[in-house]
């Protein structure tokens, strides 16, 4: 079962999306859309949202999780 979750996202400009886009693609079994003028990111996974921080947080940005959407 997955589940969308909503995160926040530290993200200034495209090259930040690029990044936020390489980590989920490389931890793989994701869905996701970035919101990058409102620094959101969107996720639909099965993947426990501690895994899915930390990941986001391998982009060296900022990143909150915000809760289930």
């Amino acid at each position: 079962i997955t589940t969308k979750h909503e995160f926040f996202v530290d993200m200034t400009c495209e090259g930040c999306s690029g990044a936020v886009t390489r980590v989920l693609n490389k931890l793989g079994g994701v869905q996701f859309e970035i919101d990058l003028p409102n620094k959101k990111v969107f996720i639909e996974s099965d993947k426990d949202t501690d895994v899915l921080l930390e990941t986001l947080k391998k982009t060296g940005k900022a990143a909150n999780y915000i809760g289930p959407k």
